[in-house]
């Protein structure tokens, strides 16, 4: 999955992701497209792929705390609940007293307490976790905090990217945060057939596929945020894709970037087959090269049931979508399959299994 690119990601907490990710509404930030970087952060800007934005005291706060948890070795890993082992304090340093943590189908996590618990199992059944920053964007009080995940399990590497979505408070502290990766590369190797494939038989029919527009799509821009949810919620591939001519699509399950418009219209009808997908704007982060833009709310998943005839049921958990709009016509989706394949149960049991030795 999003072959071609070093990607982005956090950590673990529960499930293999350390990036901050929070609960809550947020509104949509917007510096101008284009506006010209300015600030410095000397100690971060050469650990990172590319750095952009309002690198302010406060924002370079939080990525030297972010990436000294991502560098740090475990060394013994932490006992269950124990707040005070140094990773897990290092950990502790990236998010306010208060602050509130998400991700996909779970609820929010409050406060360091639940927090540090939270990643001292990850710590426990991933010790060696390591991340790198990536694609960086700072938007005001918005961190968007691309980032690359490699960890051991069951003696294979497993390597995936992720988006740490963070507001940021006068400290560098993260206030609010949401992770957007995919679990289900946690279990590919590792429990092969475990979980379902969702796009497995998605691709290009051949490189370079007759109607394949090559020219890189223009910018996308703040003033078209509300055109794009109402796409998203009305399941429309089409308008989604064709926004986005002449990009080259990745995203969970996508062996390689999508480059013709069949290929990434049957990607996005069948993310929208699998779920109902309910959102609103969440924060936007938009700079010289890169602009990223979250969608937040819900997916609505169809039960299987024996009777056809009887009334369709459901069951809906929380979730969202970043899009991340790069240079060069990259255009790629950070989201969890996990919680639209299999229920809190079976993702239970499944890193239940995963931490067996």
């Amino acid at each position: 999955m999003f072959a071609g690119r070093r990607g982005v990601v956090v950590g673990v907490a529960a499930v293999l992701a350390v990036g901050a990710g929070g609960g809550g509404t947020a509104a949509v930030a917007g510096a101008a497209a284009g506006a010209p970087s300015f600030g410095d952060c000397p100690a971060v800007r050469e650990r990172v792929d590319r750095l952009e934005g309002r690198i302010t005291p406060n924002a370079c706060a939080f990525i030297r705390r972010q990436l000294a948890f991502g560098e740090m070795p475990t060394g013994t890993p932490p006992a269950p609940g124990d707040l005070a082992h140094p990773r897990v304090r290092a950990y502790l340093d990236v998010f306010d007293a208060d602050a509130s943590l998400w991700e996909a189908g779970g609820t929010v996590q409050r406060g360091h307490t639940t927090i540090g618990t939270s990643i001292a199992g990850s710590l426990r059944l991933a010790p060696d976790l390591r991340y790198r920053g990536t694609d960086v964007v700072a938007d005001g009080a918005v961190m968007m905090f691309g980032q690359w995940n490699e960890v051991t399990l069951k003696g294979r590497t497993v390597a995936y990217p992720q988006i740490a979505r963070n507001v940021l408070g006068d400290d560098g502290k993260t206030l609010q945060a949401r992770r957007y990766y995919d679990r289900a590369a946690l279990f590919r190797d590792t429990l092969p057939g475990a979980v379902p494939d969702l796009f497995g038989n998605v691709a290009d029919q051949a490189d370079g596929a007759p109607g394949t527009d090559r020219r890189a799509p223009e910018r996308f821009r703040a003033d078209e945020i509300a055109d794009r949810l109402a796409a998203w919620n009305a399941g429309d591939a089409g308008a989604l894709v064709r926004r986005m001519a002449g990009a080259r699509l990745t995203g969970p399950g996508v062996g390689r970037p999508l480059a013709a418009p069949e290929a990434k219209t049957a990607y996005l009808e069948r993310l929208f087959e699998t779920a109902g997908l309910r959102f609103q704007a969440g924060q936007a982060a938009f700079e010289r090269t890169t602009a990223y833009v979250e969608w937040h709310g819900t997916a609505r998943i169809p039960l299987a049931q024996d009777d056809p005839a009887a009334e369709p049921r459901f069951r809906e958990v929380s979730f969202g979508i970043v899009e991340r709009f790069g240079p060069g016509g990259a255009w790629e989706l950070y989201f969890d399959t996990l919680p639209l394949v299999a229920d809190q149960s079976r993702i239970g049991t499944l890193f239940q299994q995963l931490a067996q030795p």
